[in-house]
């Protein structure tokens, strides 16, 4: 009769233990929520098929943008048609996750699934693939100059089920500003425009009270000058509107002031419908959505939309323009509050501050927005949110602006 013998090493070097095996599905779930970032996620997703399962199953989603490219830069026949500088805006792509992603390729499958066009790339020749980045051979994916395989955000995105709160970000914002110049905004959409908040300033300054009323006197004459000590001296006893109630000097209107504004407008405007226009084809297979947001890096502009205005776009499709892929901006009621020069309670000066708030001309009038400004002061974080409550509380200007 033969006996097994215990191997003496198994006892002074007994197996590893993996001590996430012993870690429930929802802890694992919770620490991968918490990591949002979809490039570490991918990293993740290599390191198990218990991780990989886990990963698709993620709510909390980040989407961070390392370049984009235009169409220009494509081989798409449609290249040398016209186009408006947001038109095409981008064509979305990742680098610097390759080696990780592509032993995930194998992981996840089908290698290719094909998609609607009608997505980031904005090219009819690509295809959607898994979330991985393939290798430099998939003929589904954009490979540059240093053999990187790139995806969109629909590719990338692609294989997670259950996402409810989705961030994208690009690298930049799309409108290029002068150095000092401050420009902010924030769109709601559904189907269309909801709302829209911009704020902006010819230049952001550290407070130094001589320098800044001297540069208005020079630039916006002597009226700016009274506006602005009005407005300093409130500003100092407390107050936010100043005793000129928030009036616009004269010169506003003959130095290009106020074209200037209606620049910023347009501008932020189309950003925000070619942002929503990107948007499509994500919104239209992640049915799980509670909330998207699109922003950039610099913090220029957030597009944002909730549940309610992610169903009523899948319900409702929106009206594109005929002149550039982006949504159609629907006839808008505006409301402009402006100060010559603004103090914020931590020292910072804004000089020439507007504050623009929009509606849609239909939703304004079933909307009490004239006594509720909340939605206007509440559309940016601080110290912006209190530049945007010490406006609103000055004179309102209205204007009207047609479908575009």
């Amino acid at each position: 009769m033969t006996s097994v013998r215990e191997d003496p090493t198994s006892r002074i070097f007994p197996e590893p233990i993996d001590h996430f095996d012993r870690l429930p599905d929802s802890i694992l779930l919770l620490v991968f929520n918490r990591i949002g970032d979809v490039k570490a996620l991918g990293r993740c997703c290599v390191v198990s098929r218990r991780f990989h399962s886990l990963v698709t199953q993620v709510e909390n989603v980040v989407v961070r943008v390392d370049c984009v490219i235009s169409d220009d830069d494509s081989s798409s026949s449609t290249s040398e048609k016209s186009r408006s500088p947001f038109s095409n805006l981008f064509r979305v792509v990742f680098g610097g996750i390759v080696k990780p992603l592509q032993a995930l390729g194998q992981l996840l499958g089908p290698k290719r699934t094909h998609f609607n066009p009608n997505n980031f790339n904005h090219n009819n020749a690509a295809s959607a693939s898994c979330l991985s980045v393939g290798s430099g051979g998939d003929d589904d994916a954009d490979v540059d100059q240093a053999g990187v395989t790139h995806h969109s955000p629909t590719q990338v995105l692609k294989n997670f089920n259950e996402i409810r709160f989705l961030r994208i970000e690009l690298p930049t914002g799309e409108l290029g500003i002068d150095e000092g110049v401050l420009l902010k905004w924030r769109a709601d959409f559904g189907s269309t425009l909801d709302n829209c908040v911009i704020l902006g300033a010819a230049s952001v300054i550290n407070n130094a009270n001589s320098i800044v009323k001297s540069s208005i006197l020079q630039e916006n004459g002597a009226a700016d000058v009274s506006c602005a000590n009005n407005n300093n001296n409130n500003n100092i006893n407390g107050g936010g509107g100043g005793d000129d109630n928030g009036s616009i000097p004269e010169s506003f209107y003959t130095n290009g002031g106020l074209k200037l504004r209606v620049v910023w407008t347009i501008s932020s405007l189309i950003a925000a419908s070619a942002r929503h226009y990107l948007l499509q084809p994500i919104i239209a297979e992640h049915k799980t959505l509670d909330s998207l947001v699109l922003t950039d890096a610099d913090l220029q502009g957030v597009l944002c939309m909730n549940r309610e205005q992610l169903e009523e776009l899948r319900v409702k499709p929106l009206s594109a323009s005929s002149a550039a892929k982006r949504t159609l901006v629907p006839a808008l009621n505006m409301r402009l509050w402006y100060a010559p020069y603004l103090e914020l309670p931590d020292g910072v000066v804004l000089k020439g501050a507007t504050l623009v708030a929009i509606r849609p001309s239909e939703q304004s009038a079933l909307k009490k927005e004239v006594s509720d400004c909340s939605w206007v002061a509440s559309a940016f974080e601080e110290p912006y949110g209190t530049a945007a409550r010490m406006l609103v509380k000055r004179r309102t200007y209205c204007l009207e602006m047609n479908s575009f």
